[in-house]
């Protein structure tokens, strides 16, 4: 027989209702770490740069840009935890009484579900859309929810698969999580972790601190983490020369993420005095591990500019400098003289 949940919320979706938030659907919640005053840092980049943007995501052009220039400061929210009640998870989608919850793209377009048949008294859900949608922001920020002391009962998720990557990263960082779908819940604890307070800066030190270990780390000059076509497409055509470049004329390790284990993506870059490459997720192997006193340069064509990291790097009081590129996603080109003209900024 079908479940009427899933149909309830489709028929909303129909007529255009907005999707609820974990936070919307909670019955109950709690301050974990206060609210808190960020000071929004002016990025490094080269004169006539703004003026190359095309197109940006995660944002309209204003706000990208205003964040990039920063600045002024901004007031980050508290994290707080949650507690959901009498809950189905189906096909990725959290369905309550109050409303629907997407953790990831749904594998059916129309919810045909029969009502769940396994049952979890109590568990916590540490996951988000963007985390399964996102390398890094499944590292940057489903990560560090994963750090949170709150919460009760086993741990679950929706996604079964992890990558070599994630699972180790799971491993070294002492989390985890029992995959599940077709689950009725009878509490289940969640997160509103938002907010870039300065308890969730903390949980990010932390996190670099059981990343690293006991490792002796030695300080470098840098390191570029090719993207090459991984990932949604941001395809700079000339990568391996400024690879090349950083390599010979600034002392730079040239790493290739996609075919690298995690040992050797954090001992090059937990002594990196830069972190460098295209914008995208395999920066995130960079960022949760660099020296605090150390700066990222993102590569970006012109017309999907983002600032999403910089929330990460401000965050932590680290430098964030950006290129924009010739060109679009599809095939864009940056000079040599830009990168090391920006570089040449952040060691001024």
């Amino acid at each position: 027989m079908l479940y009427w949940r899933p149909l309830h919320h489709h028929v909303h979706k129909v007529f255009r209702r907005p999707q609820r938030s974990l936070q919307a659907l909670a019955t109950e919640r709690w301050m974990i770490s206060p609210a808190t005053t960020r000071y929004i840092a002016p990025a490094y980049f080269l004169p006539g740069q703004m003026e190359r943007i095309r197109g940006t995501e995660f944002g309209p052009p204003e706000e990208i840009i205003r964040g990039l220039a920063g600045g002024y400061t901004s007031e980050q929210s508290a994290t707080w935890g949650l507690r959901l009640t009498d809950v189905d998870l189906l096909d990725g989608t959290l369905y309550t009484s109050k409303g629907a919850a997407l953790l990831r793209s749904r594998a059916s377009s129309i919810p045909l579900y029969t009502r769940p048949s396994a049952a979890i008294g109590r568990a916590t859900i540490t996951e988000s859309w963007m985390g399964n949608r996102w390398f890094g922001m499944w590292l940057l920020d489903d990560c560090l929810r994963g750090l949170l002391p709150e919460g009760d009962g086993s741990v679950v998720r929706t996604r079964a698969r992890p990558t070599d990557h994630q699972r180790d990263y799971e491993h070294r960082l002492r989390i985890s999580a029992t995959p599940v779908d077709g689950t009725h819940f009878d509490e289940l604890f969640a997160f509103d972790d938002e907010g870039h307070n300065d308890g969730k800066r903390d949980r990010a030190e932390r996190m670099r601190r059981l990343l690293v270990g006991p490792l002796s780390v030695s300080r470098h000059a840098g390191v570029f983490l090719l993207r090459g076509k991984s990932g949604e497409r941001r395809f700079l055509l000339n990568e391996h020369e400024i690879a090349e470049k950083l390599s010979v004329e600034r002392g730079f390790r040239v790493i290739d993420p996609t075919t690298s284990p995690l040992s050797t993506l954090i001992e090059a870059c937990a002594g990196a005095r830069v972190v460098a490459g295209v914008e995208g997720s395999q920066l995130a192997h960079g960022m949760v591990v660099m020296p605090p006193d150390a700066s990222l340069l993102t590569i970006q064509p012109s017309d999907r500019v983002v600032s999403v990291l910089k929330v990460s790097t401000d965050r932590q009081g680290q430098r964030y400098a950006f290129v924009v590129g010739d060109g679009g996603r599809d095939g864009f080109r940056v000079r040599w003289g830009e990168v090391a003209a920006t570089l040449d900024l952040l060691e001024a």
